[in-house]
């Protein structure tokens, strides 16, 4: 029975608590909603929209205008919503009033998973946002380059099964271990990926979450982090 509640809870693993932007479970009918719930088909259909940079990593970028807005105010907005959104503060690898520039690192686990007969893995990532400040207006970065594989050796579903059914022997002992899988070495950049399935739906979460940071600092500069912070008070 431990076999089993470990394997339920590594897979029900929710985005990592340093980065509060969304829900994994509401990145996923967000990602649905937005490009269907058949995974292969929608990550064909991105990567024609999918731009990679010269190190070869998936690049995003999205420049808002704010007329009348100073840097100094552009920077004042930014900074609280980051400082908001993230709470673990080492998320945040620079915070440079100055020069107008925030860079955040923070990993989101579980985007994708797979739980086989030996042996179950999940999928995360860690994009670096950088957000560049000017008078009037920001530049919003966000890059991934690779996937980050948290293997589970001996966790497959047969393994629990079986070590459910002889309750009088000791589990079968586990051993995790981390990969990188390039993803232009994934599915749809390359057709022979033997995990395609969990490849397209880490790119299409990946490009979801994309979607959801620029929104939310356009939001931001557009609005205020809670809507309601006019000069009027």
């Amino acid at each position: 029975m431990r076999k089993v509640l470990s394997i339920v809870l590594f897979l029900s693993m929710a985005i990592c608590a340093s980065a509060q932007i969304i829900k994994s479970e509401d990145l996923e009918k967000y990602a649905k909603e937005r490009y269907g719930d058949k995974w292969l088909d929608a990550a064909a259909n991105l990567q024609k929209d999918i731009t990679l940079d010269k190190n070869q990593s998936i690049s995003y970028q999205q420049i808002v205008e704010a007329p009348g807005k100073s840097k100094q105010d552009l920077y004042v907005m930014v900074n609280y919503w980051v400082t908001a959104t993230f709470k673990d503060k080492q998320a945040i690898t620079l915070n440079d009033k100055e020069s107008g520039t925030i860079i955040i690192s923070s990993t989101l686990q579980n985007i994708a998973q797979h739980l086989g007969g030996l042996s179950s893995f999940q999928v995360n990532i860690t994009p670096i946002i950088k957000i560049d400040i000017k008078e009037g207006r920001i530049r919003t970065t966000l890059t991934v380059q690779n996937y980050d594989i948290l293997k589970n050796a001996g966790g497959g579903w047969i393994v629990a099964v079986v070590d459910a059914a002889a309750s009088d022997t000791p589990p079968t002992e586990t051993v995790k271990y981390d990969e990188n899988w390039e993803i232009t070495k994934c599915y749809p950049f390359v057709e022979k990926d033997k995990h395609k399935k969990v490849s397209s739906k880490a790119l299409v979460m990946t490009h979801a979450y994309s979607n959801v940071v620029m929104d939310k600092i356009e939001e931001t500069i557009k609005n205020g982090l809670s809507g309601n912070e006019g000069d009027d008070w």
